[in-house]
Order: structure tokens, then sequence, then C-alpha cells
């Protein structure tokens, strides 16, 4: 009788996994030149990716009007998130490819590869009015999980969360999280709404307030709430005052709110505001040298303008989302060259370094892999 050879112990083979990996990703690479493997993969599945998350969007529901909440399944690559954090979304729109920042609004004790994010139309909003008839099967470009707006690891033992709007979406992850943790008991909410026909979630908001959260809302043009008008400091009535804040809303409810905290540690805040184009802040002076977006071979005379729009201008159509420097959905990396910020007029020279090519201008000759 033969005996059994020994199991091959777990660092042993992921070792060996990461070796034959190195090996054969530039093989694959050099095989698929100029595409990729992925341009190859997709022909079988759409959501096949060796380098990109992409997910394929599995539900779609109309909880209030003029929002959709989709339910997304990520591909392998996704490395999942912390409650409260966004991803930039993208999709092909008439053959351009256009990306916006959406909230996570799923718990992250939730299923591992499901995620739920919500979009407000909004009146001149290419994208979310775009996804409010996005059908299941479609497939959509995701980053990894984007933000700061955390809960700490060590859990506080009270929480405050104020949302307004559609700032309801990342509290709502990071109150889900608490109340799958048990800690429903330990949360105050207020949200504010114009009516109560307008809350995405109306009915989960009644049976989170079932379950022990302390829920206060308010409908600045309507009534039904616990509370009535626009934040007041007389909202915070119970509340101790060193319980930690995060408020996600219009950029009004956030600074009302932050004007009324006197300990800025304890208060975290993101807001949703409408995007004002980048204004340089310096004389760029007068543009030199050539511009390589090597990826494509294809060169262009630098005329001043930002990277993005140099290479859109070459016929190239580079991926997208702000344009103003927020959302990273540009950013590219550069093998040579100096490159300036327009806005702030920060400059990168060191080679094989990643910029941003909506708010980046070359400064002499620069190479971008494009």
């Amino acid at each position: 009788m033969t005996a059994a050879a020994p199991a091959e112990p777990a660092g042993g083979r992921r070792r060996r996994r990461n070796l034959l990996a190195s090996i054969a990703a530039p093989l694959l690479d050099t095989l698929t030149h100029p595409h990729g493997p992925d341009r190859y993969l997709e022909m079988i599945n759409p959501a096949w990716s060796t380098r990109e998350v992409r997910a394929e969007i599995t539900g779609v529901r109309h909880r209030s009007p003029g929002t959709v909440t989709l339910l997304a399944r990520p591909n392998r690559i996704w490395r999942g998130f912390r409650a409260g954090q966004h991803v930039v979304l993208s999709t092909d729109i008439g053959g351009v490819r256009r990306s916006r920042c959406y909230s996570i609004v799923s718990s992250e004790h939730g299923l591992a590869r499901q995620l739920e994010f919500t979009a407000h139309a909004e009146p001149d909003g290419l994208v979310s009015t775009h996804l409010q008839g996005i059908r299941p099967g479609t497939v959509v470009g995701l980053s990894q999980a984007l933000g700061p707006f955390t809960l700490p690891d060590e859990r506080p033992e009270r929480v405050l969360l104020i949302s307004g709007g559609s700032g309801i979406t990342p509290v709502l992850s990071i109150l889900r999280t608490l109340r799958d943790e048990g800690r429903a008991e330990s949360v105050t909410f207020l949200h504010y709404a114009r009516t109560a026909g307008s809350v995405a979630y109306r009915d989960e908001l009644d049976e989170l307030a079932a379950s022990g959260v302390r829920m206060l809302r308010s409908y600045t043009r309507g009534e039904g709430g616990e509370l009535s008008g626009r934040f007041s400091p007389l909202h915070l009535a119970g509340v101790p005052a060193d319980v930690p804040a995060w408020v996600c809303g219009p950029a009004t409810l956030v600074e009302a709110v932050r004007e009324q905290w006197d300990r800025p540690a304890e208060l975290r805040t993101e807001h949703f505001t409408a995007p004002t184009p980048v204004a340089p802040v310096i004389d760029l002076g007068e543009p030199t040298g050539e511009v390589v977006f090597a990826g494509s071979d294809r060169r262009a005379v630098n005329t001043g303008a930002p990277l993005l729009e140099q290479a859109e201008a070459a016929g190239l159509r580079p991926a997208f989302g702000c344009r103003m420097g927020i959302c990273f959905t540009c950013t590219r990396r550069k093998t040579a060259g100096t490159v300036r910020r327009i806005d702030n007029g920060a400059l990168s020279t060191e080679p094989d370094s990643d910029i941003q090519l909506c708010v980046t201008v070359p400064v002499g000759d620069v190479t971008v892999e494009l």
C-alpha cells in the first residue's frame, strides 16, 4: 500500500500560484497585444476581466419617483468595501463611456458579491437619467470602493447619523451595518426630505425604527415626520454632546450642522454638489513640447489644455467622470516628462507615476499610457 503524499502547505500553494501568475500575465499581454486579454474575454462574457472591476446588474427597482435602485454582482477583481464608501460607476451611453460616483447602500455584512446603489435622476443628469431605464443583465464598470466616510473599526457606543435627500445612501449603508451587528439601539438617525413620498427607503426606515433605531424624520414641504422644518439645533435634543456624527446631504445641510458643532474631530461629513469647472489658479505660460499617447501610438503638439482634452482632440476616448479632479476615473500612467496640476500648481516630474488627465497639463514633452 502506497502512502499518500503529504499535503502542500497553504503558503506554498499561494506562492506557486503567484509565481505562475507573474509568468503568465506578461505572456498573455504579449499574445493579445495591442488589445489586451480583456477585449477577448468580454466577447465570451462582458463581466469577465483580468484587471477591471465589472458588475452585472441583477435587479432593478424604482422605490420612489425619479429614483432607481440597482443590485449588481461584481466580478472577482472586486476587493470589498466599508460601509459609507462609494464607487465610480461607468456605462456606455451612445457609444461613449460615462462615469459617475454612487454610494454603496449595502451592509458590510450582506452578501459578499451583491452591491446595491440608488441613483436619483437629475434634470441634466446624463448618467442618472440613463440608469432609470437600465435592465438586468447589463454589465457596468466599477472602481474599487473609495472614500473615508466610514465607521472606525472600534465602534462607538452611540452614533448620530444625519442625512438629507439622496445623502441617505451612504448613511443607510452605515445604519444597515450597525443593525446587522446588533447595534440598532445605539443609533439616532435624522433624515430630511421634501415629503414622505420622496424618501426612497421609506418602508425600511419604518422597519429600522421598529428594530430600536431612534428615527427622527423632517419633511420640509409636507407633514408626518417626527420633526418639522430644516435642521435646527433643537433637533439634537436628547443626543449627548459627545456622540460622534456622520452627515451627508446637500451642502446647506452639512454647513448648518457644522456651524452648530463644536467638536470637529467627532464630525464626519460628505456632501453632494453640482460639479463646477476647475479654473487654473496659476499662470501656466506658453505651451511647448509634444504629447505622446503611447498605448495608441499617437502624437500631438502640446496645446496647453488638460491632457483629457488633448487626448479627445487626438481622437482618443479615455474614460472620465467629473472632469474636475474628484472621481479619479481618468487616471492614467505618465511614463516620461513633467506635468502640472491646474487646480493647485503641483508639479509631477517622476516617471511611471499616475496622473489625472482632467486636471493635468503637460510642461514640455510628456508620454502617457493611453
